[in-house]
């Protein structure tokens, strides 16, 4: 199973696809993505024969997809359960190296993961968790339609200053309505 958008691509993680994450999201002690995905939580590389060692986890999991553009795996597309009994599901996004920013790529993906997710799973909601440090993500939410429910103030300390945590949402029938609309 996949979902695509042009030359982008969510997917299942394939084994040949492991050594390829492990250079985008373990190789790097400091890796310039981790300034924007939640720095205020330790980042710590992992050696190759380490993160092999357990790589299969990653391989064909129903929460944790690859996001490929133009044949080359650039990020992650994610959920975990905040409550799993009442449904209540949170997404996530990275990709990994910087030419991938700006393009409106995560919009993209985020538009395939969602749909995929409400078309899946019996979900009420969806949604993310940011900080105000990271304004694109702040955007990508805003461009699917998504609604602020939570700004909690000044929770997110990094480099010296402190930031909100930024939670965004969307309710199924907002998504039914809004899916094809990328503002």
């Amino acid at each position: 199973m996949f979902y695509q958008d042009e030359e982008l691509i969510i997917r299942p993680i394939q084994n040949e696809d492991l050594p390829r994450l492990w250079e985008l999201a373990f190789k790097d002690e400091s890796p310039e993505w981790k300034k924007w995905d939640a720095p205020y939580y330790e980042h710590k590389a992992i050696p190759y024969d380490t993160f092999m060692k357990n790589a299969e986890s990653y391989v064909a999991r129903d929460n944790f997809w690859a996001i490929e553009v133009a044949g080359l795996v650039c990020g992650i597309v994610s959920y975990y359960w905040e409550h799993e009994p009442s449904k209540w599901l949170e997404m996530g996004i990275v990709f990994h190296e910087a030419p991938s920013w700006g393009k409106g790529l995560g919009t993209r993906a985020l538009k395939l993961w969602m749909n995929h997710l409400f078309t899946t799973m019996p979900l009420v909601r969806v949604g993310y968790t940011t900080w105000s440090g990271n304004k694109r993500m702040i955007r990508v939410g805003e461009k699917l339609g998504m609604t602020m429910e939570a700004r909690i103030r000044k929770v997110r300390f990094y480099d010296g200053q402190y930031y909100d945590s930024i939670r965004v949402g969307i309710l199924r029938e907002e998504w039914a309505y809004n899916k094809n609309i990328i503002r």
